[in-house]
């Protein structure tokens, strides 16, 4: 099930979906998320909104990735969601990132219909 909501401290819709992923998952600030974004982007060389930088930052604190499997192109997030219940994970959709919360997508957009392609998911957490 789609939630709306938005992150960003002045409400701002930025094309800052790295951050505002980054911040649900780990729950906090959007304004820590992005500087943790920071200090690893400047350290790879690369910006904040680089998958690399996400993905380094997430690994940081416990996160595994795995690619969905998505043979018939028609796995949806919304179906991520039914599947996954419990946990917490950040989907992939290629240009797009989004959080997912005990079977819950946050975003500030209905992301629920996308195809995403990688998950990014806690070891203690089951992974679909």
């Amino acid at each position: 099930m789609w939630i709306e909501e938005n992150m960003n401290p002045y409400q701002r819709t930025v094309g800052d979906c790295v951050v505002r992923a980054l911040a649900k998952a780990l729950d906090v600030s959007w304004e820590k998320a992005y500087l943790m974004l920071c200090i690893n982007g400047f350290s790879m060389g690369n910006v904040i909104s680089a998958n690399e930088v996400l993905g380094a930052t997430l690994r940081q604190h416990g996160f595994y990735r795995d690619f969905v499997d998505n043979d018939c192109e028609c796995y949806t997030a919304d179906d991520f969601c039914k599947d996954n219940p419990k946990g917490v994970f950040v989907l992939g959709f290629g240009n797009h990132v989004a959080t997912v919360i005990d079977g819950n997508l946050y975003d500030i957009w209905d992301s629920s219909q996308e195809l995403p392609i990688y998950v990014y998911y806690k070891q203690e957490e089951e992974k679909k």
